[in-house]
């Protein structure tokens, strides 16, 4: 039997988390900071029981008051516990009076709430892992069939929503990323967000490949073409059909296979190694490289016709070490994942290993990450993740040669960084999120932010973030 879903509409991610911690095993929870948020969740996934936060109504308590009025009519079933302030303002006191509703007054006591929650549960407690889907106002998510990609940062949000768009329309797209940062997931998502979502999704690691069986694989060939050509073989441009292909570490083709696959993006068309028979591709084309091209170009060793195709649609997927806000967010999905994997029973993190993965750089990005907290996890015995189950060298922030063969580190300010560091960084992720959300229009910008034009410019030319 599935566990009754519990909307918690708050913006103390504690209160959250406690209730996480004390109810697990009786109630799925899902998380709302706003009413706003709260209302298509309700459509979309309707609860069986609803935990709203009203004690520091807004607006005289009428947007409040509104949302009670409107699920109370279309769900007179649903569960309601309300939190709400000693006197609360009129609009919002008649409709708790009509809602029918079990209201809890401040200050509440969470294990009141716990207590309540507790006796209207259907289900007797069992032991059960609980997902707690936590979608702060911040988070951007790309969601495909079968994987989905968060990210709390602001330059991660905007490239997500280019990908988004080019996504869905039939062209080539060219990620750059270091080793690790998540070329391949997000390639596996543009394919099930794409209208080629039903066909197969095929990968080609060209690093991995001998440079005279590339094309092989790629284009296929005829019996007899080369040694050990014993048959007649189609490529990957052939068995995608109307799929998608992933061409990894682009950057290791040779330039007459750079000319072939230059033809394929424009026109669709090649020819079977050792034929002379034209063969026309269906298939979509993604391009991944942990280099960028430009070098190479100037080098001599990547077409420039071939890189300005591809650069047209490049999007770069940026190192886990300067995406420090969603570490923490992928620290705990992991945990989550791998515990219920192997078969670890945890029941909470401690802040001192969040405080050690915030402090390290990351060398490895989002897959040295996952191992790490793999390791945690098995290691753990007591259903709590501490610091102590991690490597020396995480504790020590002893980051290992980077991608680049060089050693990575950490420039970003953390807590020991001078105050004006913490605050220019902040400000600036700030207002990075504010013109995102007003699709970068200052004047908006400026006014969601309670300032002059002027000041949005000069602070936005202090941080470099002017064309």
């Amino acid at each position: 039997m599935s566990l009754p879903l519990v909307l918690l509409l708050t913006t103390e991610v504690p209160l959250a988390e406690a209730l996480q911690t004390e109810l697990g095993q009786r109630f799925e929870f899902d998380f709302c900071p706003t009413v706003d948020e709260a209302r298509p969740v309700m459509q979309q996934t309707p609860p069986w029981g609803l935990v709203a936060d009203f004690r520091a109504p807004s607006k005289g308590g009428h947007a409040e008051a509104a949302f009670l009025d409107l699920i109370t009519s279309q769900r007179p079933d649903l569960r309601l516990t309300i939190l709400a302030p000693l006197g609360a303002p009129e609009p919002l006191e008649r409709s708790l009076t009509c809602a029918g509703a079990t209201v809890l007054r401040t200050p509440v006591n969470t294990r009141d709430l716990v207590n309540r929650l507790s006796e209207q549960s259907p289900l007797k407690a069992e032991p059960k892992p609980v997902n707690v889907r936590v979608n702060h106002e911040a988070e951007f998510t790309l969601t495909g069939l079968t994987r989905r990609f968060e990210t709390n940062t602001p330059k991660m949000q905007m490239m997500l929503a280019d990908l988004e768009v080019a996504a869905r329309h039939d062209v080539t797209v060219l990620l750059i990323g270091e080793t690790g940062s998540g070329k391949t997931f997000l390639s596996k998502l543009i394919h099930e967000i794409s209208p080629r979502a039903t066909e197969p999704f095929l990968t080609v690691a060209c690093g991995a490949l001998p440079n005279d069986l590339i094309e092989s694989e790629l284009f296929g060939h005829v019996k007899g073409s080369f040694t050990g050509a014993h048959a007649d073989k189609d490529g990957k441009f052939v068995a995608a059909r109307r799929g998608t292909i992933l061409l990894d570490e682009i950057d290791v083709l040779g330039l007459e296979q750079q000319v072939k696959l230059l033809r394929v993006i424009e026109s669709g068309e090649f020819e079977p190694v050792g034929s002379n028979r034209t063969v026309k591709s269906e298939a979509r084309l993604i391009v991944a490289s942990n280099l960028e091209l430009q070098p190479l170009v100037e080098q001599g060793k990547f077409r420039p016709d071939l890189y300005y195709r591809l650069n047209m649609l490049k999007f770069d997927v940026a190192p886990l070490r300067v995406r420090k806000p969603d570490i923490i967010p992928l620290a705990r999905k992991f945990a989550s994942e791998l515990a219920a994997k192997h078969n670890v029973k945890i029941e909470r993190i401690e802040d001192s290993l969040l405080a050690a993965l915030m402090r390290y750089p990351w060398p490895g990005n989002v897959r040295e990450l996952e191992h790490v907290i793999q390791r945690a996890v098995i290691y753990c015995r007591d259903g709590v993740l501490t610091a102590q189950h991690l490597p020396t060298h995480i504790l020590m922030g002893q980051a290992g040669p980077g991608n680049d063969g060089g050693q990575v580190t950490d420039n970003t300010p953390d807590a020991t960084g001078s105050l004006n560091h913490q605050v220019a960084l902040s400000e600036r992720e700030i207002i990075e999120q504010t013109l995102f959300k007003n699709n970068h229009s200052r004047t908006g910008t400026a006014r969601a932010l309670g300032i002059s034009r002027v000041t949005l410019y000069n602070k936005m030319k202090k941080y470099g973030m002017t064309k």
